[in-house]
């Protein structure tokens, strides 16, 4: 019987668990018999030549289910995987007892795990498209999202006949997502773990994303689920995470709609192991702010408008911030159309960054605006319409540092383009219509050898265009005079003057 069963898919994938994980070769038939009935009771031979590495052992086991949708099939797949994966105290434990050999021992261990189980879709970031852009700002990267599938329309249609007043989890940052198995509208997060640490004499969790969009890309979360909001604590916290994980940026997106991310009902930071962009932008002017000797301030060259505050004392960093949060929300400059409120309705955030570099904190304050007009219905300091064609979303925090996240849809919509631009086809979408029409009149020759360059350099330029849209004082003689009378609101030394 042993034999018999070593030779099937499931007595495979059941060898491959206890090669990986705390199981023993005692605890076979009960693997084998756990596996058998998450399968229905379908197991099959193994070919002798099959080779196959874990999520494909995984996947070959799936094929017989091919009536199910693929979030069916995904909280099959993620139960199988969550095998492999040991239950949350002991990943606590185990993280922390490697953090006192290292912080880089600690993460990599549940970096390596989070991988491992396909928490992280390893394989599906893969098929992310990427490439930089040589901006003004400085060199700018580029991704067109194709990780995260698109609805299943089989889905779909179960979604339209489904009567749930499900509420649990509350949202998929909830620390209840752990080992949760799926269900029609909620993804499944069986093979989820989360490292809880303290932060402020506050319970938090440390996780990594699943469809991640840089190295090491994870998110700080909040164990109570409770709206996000930039106060004075937001930074406190920020520079408190850095000061305990100091490889890793961590940073926030802003509080309010247009401005703000896509989740801003569950208090969290994101952060990673990544140089962006703006994390190299140069100084546009330096200056100390009045009261803060110890800090050093700068405006960066950079589409957004950023003050970078520099310093050793967290306190004062977080002092500082504080006050430059307060003064921008309650500031106006008719002139450049910076409005902090209207109709009652607060306009004005900040999207925060935080950084360690040695024993210095830096933390990079980015001025948001989320007001709309009749002339720009999706928002003044937001994409305007000539740029929707490549990017209408919101700018997030990911982006405000210079990683472009483009739709999946710009996949086919470029390809269509490139072909047009060669004479492949005879038309376009109306929506790219002016832009590739543009596209035509700035290149005197584009050939199939060099329509590819030539896209990519169109997109990095619309998306430069597209952070500058999101930038509240314009790179120009008018806007770079009202970002220095902003400064000198907030209160700057005299002694060390804007220059």
């Amino acid at each position: 019987m042993e034999k018999m069963i070593k030779q099937t898919l499931i007595g495979r994938f059941v060898q491959e668990v206890i090669n990986n994980s705390s199981y023993t070769q005692l605890d076979e038939y009960y693997l084998y018999n756990r596996v058998l009935n998450i399968l229905a009771n379908h197991d099959e031979k193994l070919s002798a030549n099959e080779s196959l590495d874990f999520l494909g052992l995984v996947n070959k086991l799936l094929e017989p289910f091919s009536d199910k949708t693929s979030n069916e099939l995904e909280c099959i797949r993620t139960e199988l995987m969550n095998f492999i994966v040991p239950v949350p105290s002991e990943i606590n434990n185990k993280f922390w007892e490697k953090y006192q050999v290292s912080v880089d021992a600690a993460l990599e261990y549940l970096y390596h795990i989070s991988q491992k189980s396909n928490y992280i879709k390893v394989e599906d970031n893969k098929k992310n498209e990427y490439f930089k852009y040589d901006s003004k700002y400085g060199e700018l990267e580029i991704t067109i999202n194709l990780a995260k599938p698109e609805k299943d329309p089989k889905d779909i249609a179960k979604l339209k006949s489904l009567a749930t007043t499900n509420t649990y989890p509350e949202c998929q940052l909830c620390f209840e997502n752990e080992g949760y198995e799926g269900r029609a509208d909620f993804p499944a997060k069986t093979n989820h773990r989360i490292v809880r640490f303290n932060l402020e004499d506050e319970v938090w969790g440390l996780q990594y994303s699943p469809y991640a969009y840089f190295n090491e890309h994870c998110i700080f979360v909040d164990s109570i689920h409770q709206p996000m909001k930039i106060n004075q604590e937001t930074f406190r916290r920020l520079l408190a995470i850095i000061n305990t994980f100091p490889v890793y940026f961590a940073g926030s997106n802003a509080d309010l709609p247009i401005v703000g991310g896509s989740i801003l009902n569950h208090e969290h930071f994101q952060g990673g192991r990544h140089t962006f962009a703006m994390a190299r932008a140069k100084a546009r002017y330096k200056f100390k702010f009045a009261g803060f000797t110890g800090i050093d301030a700068e405006i960066l060259h950079w589409p957004m408008s950023v003050i970078r505050i520099r310093g050793a004392k967290q306190d004062q960093l977080v002092e500082l911030a504080t006050k430059i949060l307060d003064k921008w929300k309650m500031y106006s400059d008719e002139s450049v159309d910076v409005r902090s409120e209207s109709n009652g309705e607060e306009h004005h955030t900040i999207t925060p960054i935080a950084r360690k570099k040695g024993n210095i904190f830096e933390m990079d304050l980015v001025l948001r605006d989320n007001q709309t007009s009749l002339q720009y219905p999706d928002g003044i300091f937001h994409p305007h319409q000539d740029v929707q064609n490549i990017k209408k979303e919101n700018i997030g925090l990911i982006e405000v540092m210079g990683l472009a996240i483009l739709p999946p849809r710009l996949k086919r919509e470029l390809a269509d383009i490139k072909d047009f631009l060669i004479g492949n086809n005879n038309s376009v979408a109306k929506k790219h219509a002016t832009w590739v029409k543009k596209i035509q009149e700035s290149h005197e020759k584009i050939t199939s050898e060099n329509v590819d360059g030539i896209i990519k350099e169109e997109v990095g330029r619309t998306f430069t265009r597209v952070l500058e849209d999101a930038g509240v004082f314009k790179n120009d003689e008018n806007g770079n005079a009202a970002f220095k009378r902003f400064i000198e609101f907030v209160g700057i030394n005299e002694k060390e003057v804007i220059k």
